[in-house]
């Protein structure tokens, strides 16, 4: 697959550790999914920096989110971004129904299950990865995590603890969600 790096873009992808996502999503039969706003900030990161695209390491690059206040959709932008960078059109698939964290999973994964991935790395703005990895578990996949750390709502420390907060009371309105878990064998 095609690793966009940094934050979800420039430089090194940035985790727990330095080059790795969190998790043990690696190897064949792997995809890498992209929601929403992250990768904005990163595509800008990616071009100051003048930086390439890596090598090639898995099947797919998968852009989920649909269309907000005016087109086009979010997965759509991230698409065109990931293009100007040098990542191949064919590399990248787009899930453009999605309007929330539940349909961006559940959307994604019937995509995914149509590649035949077994796991997935989700890329997301680092207050919103648990919700969004537990999302994910719940349709039975086994995911790591890799956060996008340069985006416009990681930049002003009020906006960071605004979407910090909130991600929290979202999770507790959705326990089901807060106590997901690793399926035992990853999704078919």
């Amino acid at each position: 697959m095609w690793r966009l790096r940094s934050r979800l873009g420039g430089g090194p992808l940035r985790s727990a550790r330095p080059g790795r996502a969190r998790g043990r999503a690696g190897g064949a039969g792997r995809a890498r999914v992209a929601r929403g706003r992250a990768f904005r900030g990163a595509a800008r990161a990616h071009r100051a920096r003048g930086g390439a695209v890596p090598p090639r390491r898995g099947p797919r690059l998968v852009f989920s989110g649909g269309v907000g206040v005016n087109p086009p959709s979010e997965a759509r932008a991230m698409l065109a971004l990931a293009t100007r960078m040098g990542v191949p059109a064919e590399a990248c698939v787009l899930e453009e129904g999605s309007h929330s964290t539940d349909d961006n999973a559940r959307l994604t994964a019937e995509v995914l299950r149509g590649l035949g991935a077994r796991r997935v790395v989700v890329v997301s703005d680092p207050y919103h990865l648990l919700r969004a990895r537990n999302y994910f578990r719940l349709y039975g996949w086994e995911v790591a995590t890799s956060p996008a750390l340069e985006t416009e709502r990681n930049l002003d420390t009020f906006d960071r603890i605004y979407w910090t907060v909130r991600e929290a009371v979202a999770l507790l309105l959705h326990p089901r969600v807060l106590l997901a878990r690793a399926p035992t064998s990853p999704a078919p």
